[in-house]
């Protein structure tokens, strides 16, 4: 490390470098010459818990999916309860039971529902970032008093699907309300209102996102998917998926290219997949052949399966 090799004030170059405080001291006058100053030397490593914990500069970062977003000390775990006899497990329940009526509504509201959203989560396999941001936007609107006369599930759902939209992430409402018991139309109104009040910009669902986990869903070929995509490409180039539910054009997209490819499935199949009805798929089915002009390519399809 290179730091001043002479002291200011008496000239000693009796000097002594800190390296906890991070100071050079001058041994003959007591003179701080520097403070402050950064180590750049080889960084520590650990071989095990306990020199980890002796070395380690910084906790862990900081998540909202924590109710104290990982800032706050927890007294015990309950594993710790094994190590303690008499007196000092009595202590140990008293602290406990303390550290619990001190904290606030807010922070006990957190502490359960962020539970209850890490649940939902790992059920519907959604990545870090999908739920540290939905643990965000339930924060907020616990700290903004929207949780009030509504389910504590339901605004969780809601902030879920928000954030999957914000990710684009697909996952339909149909999938969310199997994943938290809440219905379907409580979670799209709960979603509708959160975002409205917290101001959160979500743009429309891209059809072609949902692409991919259906054909999984209904084991179809790579070349399916893609002619599928390219479907909804051309119809959105004719204003054919504006106001249509997103989950509806891409089944329907998906169903036509499967029938193109000679992978037919039927319509129940592809609607139950996407969570709409079969009305839904002919319908979206029919408005894509006679736009697109896709009867003579299918009636082609079938007379070479002939």
């Amino acid at each position: 490390m290179h730091f001043v090799k002479k002291c200011p004030e008496c000239g000693s170059i009796n000097l002594f470098l800190n390296k906890d405080k991070g100071e050079v001291i001058c041994k003959d006058c007591g003179l701080v010459v520097e403070d402050k100053m950064v180590e750049f030397g080889q960084e520590w490593r650990e071989f095990d818990s306990d020199d980890s914990n002796k070395l380690r500069r910084t906790g862990a970062p900081m998540t909202y999916t924590q109710y104290d977003q990982g800032l706050g000390t927890e007294i015990g775990q309950k594993a710790d309860l094994f190590r303690l006899e008499g007196k000092d497990r009595n202590k140990f329940f008293r602290l406990r039971k303390w550290q619990y009526r001190i904290s606030t509504a807010i922070e006990r509201n957190l502490k359960l529902a962020l539970a209850e959203l890490k649940g939902v989560s790992s059920s519907l396999k959604l990545p870090k970032s999908v739920e540290e941001e939905a643990a965000r936007i339930y924060t907020l609107a616990v700290q903004r008093g929207l949780v009030r006369g509504r389910s504590m599930e339901s605004v969780v759902a809601g902030a879920l699907y928000a954030a999957c939209r914000r990710h684009e992430v697909p996952r339909t409402l149909d999938e969310l309300s199997e994943a938290s018991g809440i219905e379907k139309k409580e979670i799209g109104r709960t979603y509708r209102f959160v975002t409205r009040e917290l101001g959160i910009t979500i743009l429309p669902s891209n059809p072609a996102d949902y692409i991919a986990r259906f054909a999984c869903s209904l084991t179809l070929s790579a070349e399916t998917q893609s002619r599928a995509v390219e479907i909804l490409e051309k119809a959105q180039k004719v204003e054919l998926t504006s106001g249509r539910g997103p989950t509806g054009i891409a089944a329907a997209a998906l169903y036509v290219s499967a029938l193109l490819h000679g992978e037919k499935r039927t319509q129940r199949e592809v609607a139950d997949v996407a969570g709409v009805t079969e009305v839904t798929i002919r319908n979206r089915y029919k408005e894509l052949l006679e736009k697109l002009n896709l009867e003579k390519d299918i009636k082609k399809t079938k007379k070479k399966r002939k």
